[in-house]
């Protein structure tokens, strides 16, 4: 995209931020991979066997989530014994939403075929929101689950469908470090009657090194200004990587 005005940083294809503070996100990649970055709508309406809807879920922040709902031919909707899926989205804590096609192509197919809930959250993104912004609005979303289940909230797609003793922390790359930041929290914390275990999917730890500072608790849990790994209550959690992904061992 042509502005006129200097570049200062990017993330090639993705994003590029101006000397001016503003940040494009307009795909500028190879044209055929797109389609994957485009909003789909929500649709209340089954299709292909799902419903989406989009909720903001802390009016005064904006917070909001994405709902996916399966069709079902068995009658657990009205007795609540969906599995629920709280997803944080990757994209390096700066791109990537829970709207881009990529998402919503993975997580119909995912609902429909393991008839589970999944809310996707909106997870603030940097530049314009640095960390722990996104750790905070993943386990506030957390918070918001664990009060409909304990009835301080009400939300007709969650509270009809719901089986709080199956919520699963789910996150790809960067949200994959949100499921460990989650986890660790909840660890501490009464979620009852939330019973939660951790999908963390090739999540992007990062290492300190002599020569940077990646050391934040939140990119390197494993660090020196993170908790203790042995110290934390972690919940039961699976953790998959990718064979010749380059973060690989720090995963």
């Amino acid at each position: 995209m042509v502005t006129g005005k200097k570049i200062v940083d990017e993330v090639s294809g993705y994003l590029r931020v101006f000397e001016d503070g503003t940040v494009d996100r307009t795909w500028t990649g190879p044209p055929k991979f797109g389609l994957l970055m485009e909003p789909v709508s929500p649709h209340e309406e089954f299709i292909d066997g799902v419903a989406v809807r989009d909720q903001t879920i802390e009016p005064k922040s904006g917070l909001a989530v994405r709902i996916y709902i399966p069709g079902t031919d068995h009658d657990v909707h009205s007795t609540g014994q969906l599995p629920v899926i709280l997803h944080f989205h990757g994209g390096g804590y700066c791109i990537s939403q829970p709207d881009m096609y990529m998402y919503y192509h993975y997580y119909t197919r995912l609902v429909r075929s393991a008839q589970a809930i999944c809310v996707s959250v909106y997870l603030r993104r940097a530049p314009e929101h640095k960390l722990p912004a996104p750790s905070e609005d993943a386990y506030a979303a957390f918070l918001w689950l664990r009060a409909i289940a304990r009835g301080d909230l009400s939300d007709q797609w969650i509270t009809s469908y719901a089986d709080f003793s199956r919520v699963y922390l789910v996150g790809d790359s960067t949200g994959g470090n949100l499921v460990h930041q989650v986890a660790a929290r909840a660890g501490s914390d009464d979620i009852e009657p939330l019973r939660i275990g951790g999908v963390a999917i090739h999540p992007g730890f990062l290492r300190a090194e002599p020569s940077n500072t990646k050391d934040h608790p939140i990119t390197c849990p494993m660090g020196p200004q993170a908790p203790p790994l042995a110290a934390l209550k972690l919940c039961p959690m699976l953790v998959m990587v990718a064979e010749l992904d380059l973060l690989r061992d720090m995963q």
